[in-house]
């Protein structure tokens, strides 16, 4: 009991008397552009969505949910995720008292002939039995165990981000790739319609030819001509392959066949806002980790700190000790210490300024690499927002484009039929019609893929819920939800 009352005593000095040392965190002031402005009621529609659905295509839905519940990427990022959770757990012990325990049995044969012999009439062998309780207990005066944990809590909730990132990123590439499917799959219906219609000209020309009616130089252009769209074909059917089976990676499957929805003319092309509002950004993972990796840095200057002064700790030891096992329980075999130590360090030839700097450098580092994430995260915004502005205009110009050739190529063969032009001119309007209509498809895929890239720039755009998603991995064991660690992820966490 007085064991017991002595150590309860100590710990309480000590947490009464602890500080907590290196700086609080603070976050840093960054401007931002204060021309992003629209209504609150039109931000929060942008950015409390899951995008992906903007596009009604239920097929892009369900790859999406398969990629959520399936990447290898995302799983990695989530078994990270129970890896910083149980550092948080490890850092946390080191304030509480460490208790063990300890049992040994021995036996021993002394020498008669040495200075402190066994005397004769005495057994030169003996027992040794020993069962203890033990106690050791760092008292966190300078605040270093608090530090560690307030660092841990900053590198899970960085982990948590990253998870989101890579989340953000695959759906993003699934989006992407899909739309990219969609388009060579009309690419290559276009490519094939064109080489049948083609395939036509030649059997109706090689007849002309073999009644003497054309040249043997019109029969060889219209063979040309057919040639360059069956060269095409093999080539769009190639990166069809090749889409889906990188679509099938980020699903988490084998390499196959990805189920088609709608066509690419088909999805629906929502608005978006040609501003938006700078604390749409706040939300954006890659931000929020780099500044998680801030207070992780930030943090450590006081473990670092903390090696200038000593490393106060208690010991106790409660146990039975006696040379006879029948023995060891009686209330004479009871032994037991107290005491406390102070390590610290004298000379060390300046490691503990070194370590000192090294965390002050690395904070200057997370620093920065914090303000750069948010500069990057309104260069891309903007350049997402230029190049969705820009593609539908784009598709605007091919389009009427399209429209003016297939009218030219449809006079060039009414004059050809007529005798006043060449088969040339009309080869020549309709390969310029067959390359623009290829290329309107690919505009159309373009602008798809640029709001795919303001979602993204946005920062998804979403929220993932933490326990639904590591349920859905089979996991053995999850990490505790940000949300539900103890306060001071942010500032000081001292005793």
């Amino acid at each position: 009991m007085n064991l017991r009352i002595l150590l309860l005593s100590a710990g309480l000095l000590a947490l009464s008397g602890c500080t907590t040392l290196g700086p609080d965190y603070e976050k840093p002031q960054v401007p931002v552009p204060e021309n992003w402005r629209v209504p609150e009621e039109t931000a929060r529609e942008i950015s409390n969505i899951e995008w992906w659905k903007a596009f009604g295509d239920p097929v892009l839905d369900e790859l999406v949910q398969e990629a959520l519940a399936h990447n290898q990427d995302l799983r990695i990022a989530a078994a990270r995720l129970l890896e910083y959770a149980a550092r948080v757990d490890l850092a946390r012990a080191g304030a509480y008292p460490q208790v063990g325990y300890g049992a040994s049995a021995s036996r021993l044969q002394t020498s008669r002939n040495t200075l402190n012999g066994v005397p004769d009439g005495h057994s030169r062998v003996g027992d040794d039995f020993l069962a203890s309780l033990n106690v050791g207990w760092e008292l966190d005066f300078w605040g270093r165990i608090a530090r560690s944990t307030e660092a841990a809590r900053a590198r899970l909730l960085a982990a948590e981000n990253g998870r989101r990132s890579v989340i953000l990123s695959v759906v993003s590439a699934v989006a992407t790739g899909y739309l990219s499917l969609r388009s060579l799959d009309r690419q290559l219906e276009i490519a094939r319609e064109t080489l049948e219609r083609r395939g036509e000209s030649v059997a109706l020309f090689e007849e002309k030819f073999r009644g003497g009616v054309i040249s043997e130089l019109e029969l060889a252009q219209v063979r040309s001509e057919y040639q360059a769209a069956a060269v095409l074909i093999p080539t769009i059917e190639r990166q069809i392959a090749q889409t889906e089976n990188a679509l099938s990676l980020l699903i988490g499957r084998n390499p196959g066949d990805i189920t088609r929805g709608k066509a690419v003319g088909e999805l629906t092309l929502p608005e978006v806002p040609a501003d938006i509002p700078s604390e749409v950004l706040q939300r954006r993972p890659d931000i929020l980790q780099a500044e998680q990796n801030l207070i992780a840095a930030n943090a450590l200057i006081g473990v670092a700190r903390a090696e200038y002064f000593p490393r106060i700790s208690l010991s106790g030891m409660l146990g039975l000790a006696s040379a006879d096992l029948s023995k060891l329980l009686d209330g004479a075999s009871g032994i037991w210490n107290l005491g406390g130590a102070a390590v610290g360090s004298i000379f060390t030839g300046g490691a503990v300024d070194a370590r000192v700097r090294i965390s002050e450098a690395a904070r200057q580092q997370a620093l920065h690499a914090y303000i750069k994430t948010i500069q990057t995260a309104f260069v891309e915004v903007n350049d997402a927002l230029v190049a969705s502005r820009k593609s539908r205009e784009i598709l605007e110009a091919v389009r009427l484009q399209v429209e003016a050739l297939r009218s030219y190529a449809r006079f060039a063969r009414m004059r050809y039929e007529e005798g006043y032009v060449s088969y040339v001119e009309v080869l020549d309007a309709e390969r310029s019609l067959f390359d623009a209509e290829l290329e309107y498809t690919r505009k159309e895929a373009e602008v798809h893929a640029a709001l795919v890239a303001i979602y993204k720039a946005l920062g998804g755009g979403w929220l993932v819920d933490l326990e639904r998603d590591l349920d859905a991995l089979d996991f053995p064991s999850e990490p505790p939800h940000p949300g539900s660690l103890p306060p001071g992820g942010e500032g000081n966490t001292g005793g």
